[in-house]
């Protein structure tokens, strides 16, 4: 058992991450309370997927940040050796070939932090995902 210093919580993992206190209300506040080491990689995700579906409006929904344009379109968040980008289960399906070198689960896609990100590729997903999903 773990206890946060900062804010008192208990966690069965050592140094899990939480959010202490009030969770983030924009995706700036959100990058800003990741480790700074990983700021700069969250900014340049968040820049690429705006950039491929600039129409979708940014928010936080499940503590995560969110590009949604009627319904969720694709939402991201930070781990601890990855980032965890959620397209949706047949975004993954779909893009399943280019995927191959990522771990990947139904809808999910672990980009580890140690390789720079696919950033055309996720711009890709992010436009599928406008198209398909987008109201």
């Amino acid at each position: 058992m773990w206890t946060c210093p900062k804010c008192g919580r208990n966690f069965r993992n050592c140094n899990q991450s939480h959010y202490c206190g009030q969770a983030p209300a924009t995706i700036a506040q959100y990058i800003l309370q990741q480790p700074e080491a990983v700021q700069p990689i969250l900014r340049q995700l968040q820049e690429t997927i705006h950039a491929a579906i600039p129409e979708a409006k940014e928010k936080i929904s499940w503590s995560m940040p969110t590009f949604w344009k009627g319904q969720n379109l694709i939402q991201f968040a930070a781990s601890q050796k990855h980032i965890g980008l959620y397209p949706g289960p047949e975004a993954v399906e779909v893009f399943a070939p280019q995927l191959q070198p990522y771990s990947t689960s139904k809808g999910t896609i672990r980009l580890p932090l140690n390789q720079p990100l696919p950033l055309d590729l996720i711009a890709e997903i992010a436009r599928w995902c406008e198209k398909n999903n987008g109201k």
